[in-house]
This record gives C-alpha cells, structure tokens and sequence, in this order.
C-alpha cells in the first residue's frame, strides 16, 4: 500500500513541512499584556504603560511613516472588538488617555460599544484625566547648550513630568520621564555631582509645554530615531500633556540688523587689536554660522557647538583661503571669548570652550582637506577660487557660476555624444 502523504519516514520519503512563523504584531502584545492592567487603580501607571506600547510602534514605523500610531491604534482598536474581553476593552481604554486628537473619537466610541457586555476597568473615567499643571521650571546650563524642563501635575496621582533637551545641533530630546513631584525642592541634590552650573528658575506653564511639544516635534523628524528606552516609553505620555501647546508654525531665527553686525566685528578687532581683513572675514563667519545654527544666539559657544563647528560644518561647508585658515586657530580662541564675554559669562566657563578649539584642530585640519568630504556649495566656491574670481564681487561671482555650469552642460553632453 502506497504510504500515506506527509508520514515521516524513517529512511528517505517526504520531508515535513516547515513552516515560517507568523510575526506578531506589537498591538498583539499589548492585548495579551493587557491583563495584568485590569485591576490596576494607578491611572499614570496606566498611562506609562500604554505610552511604552505606543512608543515601540512609533520606533519600529519606518522612516516617513506619519501614520503609524493611527494604525496601530485601530489594531487594537480592531482586535478588542473583534474578541471583546475585559483585558481588551482596558488595552483600548489606556490608549484612549494617551493618544493624539486623530485617535481619539475612534477609540471612544470603541469604549462605548464594549463597555456594554464588558467591565471597565477600575482607572477608567470617561471624563477628562483631570491631570493639571500646576508649575513648571527650566534649567539651562551656562552655555545654554542643554536644559531641563519640569511640569509638576496634579490629580489622582501627582507627578512631575521631566525632560532633558540638548540644543546642540538642533532641538533633540535626550530624556524623558515622570516622576514623583518636588524635582525643584531636591534640584541642588540632584546636581551635587555636576561641574557645570545648571540653575532653575520658574516659569510660566504654557511656555514650558509649548517648548516641550517644539523638541518632542523636532526629535521625532530627525533621522535615526531616538533609541532610549526612556524616550520610546515616555513619548506618547508627553505628547498627551503639551500636544495642545505645540505653535505650528515652524519659527525662523532672528538675524542681526546689519548694524549690529559691523559694531560686534569692530568691537572684536578693537579688543583683539587685529585689524587685517582675514580675522575681519572669520568673524563675519563666525556670526553667520551662529544665527544659522546656535538656536540660543549667535554668541552662544560652547565646547560642543566648537566641536561640531569644526569637525563637521566647516569642513563640509566652509571655504578659507590661505590667510584664513592660518588665522582660524587664534582667531576662533579669541572670539568664542570673546562671544562669551558679551553674555556675561565668568573666564571659568569661558576657558573650556576656548580649549575646545585646540582639542578638536586635529581633525578640523584633517576633514578639511578631505575632498570627498565638502558639499556642493564648497565644491562651487573651491572651483570658482581656483579659476581666480573674486569671491567678494557678488557679479563676478555670478558670471562665473553661469559660465562654470556651461561647462559642465557641455562637458556632460559631450560624454554622452562619445557613449
């Protein structure tokens, strides 16, 4: 008799099937977790709960998906329903405190529906979650560099929500967290240990949380994600307590009147007591990367914006003629003391940041000369030096940019007329 298909053989015969396991899905896992959050009474438990769920679907999203956090919510939304159970209806319940204005009139009427044949969980209020802010503070460090936002909230379990923004580079929210309230009475102990000065200082509340919402905005579109657990964990919950707060409107840096520029670059040289048009010019550079890229003003240097001025910017974006680059070294020691002495700033903060200039010209001199390295704008001005334009004669420098691209127009057309 033939043998039955599928039966394992002792010797030969067919192979079993193998087959590749089913992904589970992260709203899978926060139904099945779910159980454990039905007797709770602690709704900022709840809430940190469904926040780190909601936040592992946001890191996994892949770049550009705006819309990740709806689908996820209406995967869960879907699975409750689906196979209505207690652990469900409180999995929909806990993102319903948490998630966006998008989310949220679909997920109630979710709640409505199963709250008919399932019991609701003990934390779960149909009203608002009653958190209010009672007082916030920021602390920022004497270079302004990074700061410290603090919310203190009230309601059934008061709490102070705390994040740490670093604004080197841009807007970035390294850490996030709640945790129990009087961060102010114990900010002193809290930073025994550190060197740099970081004071408190209260503020009002909108302008805390509407500062919290312009980092979380700016951390959530840079590429790659923020890893941190306490970030991925805490996301959600913070965006639910400053989401209303968030100022559209993407804000352009001021620029300094011209004026304000010639009198800094004089009061510079006069200090310095350098006159020539290379230190001049630096200076001018100095400035002009300041208002493009230290969010705290231009004259606000310290060892990391040396650090990134150095080893990144400049040698992608910068171009210095010979007079320039053997001037930089001094020069830039000069004017970050410079910059900082106009903010107010005692020497002892003062020195780090001009010894950041010496810690870091080794690879300033390196990347510098790395080709490879420069964008395109670099690339542009390097080739209009070589063919002897003056770059300080805006019309020059025009026609020569006309005449560069005819070329290699016809460069590029040759090629392919030879292919």
């Amino acid at each position: 008799m033939p043998k039955s298909r599928g039966r394992r053989l002792k010797h030969g015969g067919k192979k079993p099937i193998r087959r590749s396991p089913v992904p589970v899905r992260i709203s899978d896992l926060m139904i099945r977790d779910a159980r454990r959050i039905t007797s709770w009474q602690d709704p900022l438990q709840v809430e940190t709960w469904a926040s780190d769920f909601l936040g592992q679907a946001w890191y996994a999203a892949p770049m550009g998906g705006r819309d990740t956090e709806h689908h996820f919510c209406m995967e869960v939304a879907g699975q409750a329903s689906s196979t209505p159970s207690p652990h469900g209806l409180a999995a929909v319940a806990a993102l319903a405190r948490i998630a966006g204005p998008k989310e949220a009139e679909m997920l109630a009427e979710t709640i409505e529906i199963l709250a008919d044949s399932q019991p609701l969980p003990p934390w779960h209020s149909a009203e608002d979650p009653a958190w209010t802010p009672v007082k916030a503070w920021r602390a920022a460090n004497v270079w302004d560099s990074e700061r410290v936002l603090v919310v203190d909230y009230d309601g059934p379990h008061p709490h102070s929500l705390l994040a740490q923004v670093e604004r080197t580079g841009g807007l970035w929210v390294g850490v996030l967290s709640a945790i129990e309230p009087g961060v102010a009475d114990r900010w002193a102990e809290l930073r025994a240990d550190q060197e740099v000065p970081m004071p408190l200082a209260e503020q009002p509340v909108a302008e805390v949380l509407a500062e919290l919402a312009d980092a979380l905005r700016t951390t959530d579109i840079t590429w790659p994600r923020n890893d941190g657990d306490d970030y991925i964990s805490y996301r959600a919950l913070a965006w639910s307590r400053c989401r209303g707060y968030l100022v559209q409107e993407w804000t352009e840096p001021e620029r300094l009147p011209e004026t304000e520029i010639r009198r800094l670059v004089d009061d510079f040289a006069a200090a310095t007591g350098q006159e020539d048009a290379a230190t001049r010019s630096l200076a001018e550079l100095f400035l002009s990367y300041g208002e493009d890229y230290i969010r705290s003003g231009p004259l606000a240097w310290s060892p990391d914006q040396v650090m990134l001025f150095l080893t990144d910017w400049l040698p992608r974006k910068g171009f210095l003629d010979a007079p320039q680059r053997a001037a930089l070294p001094d020069t830039l020691r000069e004017w970050v003391a410079f910059a900082l002495r106009q903010r107010g700033l005692d020497d002892e903060w003062i020195a780090p940041v001009v010894q950041a200039v010496d810690d870091h010209l080794d690879v300033f001199h390196e990347a510098f000369d790395d080709k490879d390295a420069w964008g395109p704008a670099k690339q542009v001005t390097a080739a209009l030096a070589d063919l002897g334009v003056d770059l300080t004669d805006p019309e020059a420098v025009k026609q020569a940019i006309s005449s560069l691209n005819a070329r290699r127009l016809a460069d590029n057309l040759a090629g392919q007329l030879e292919e």
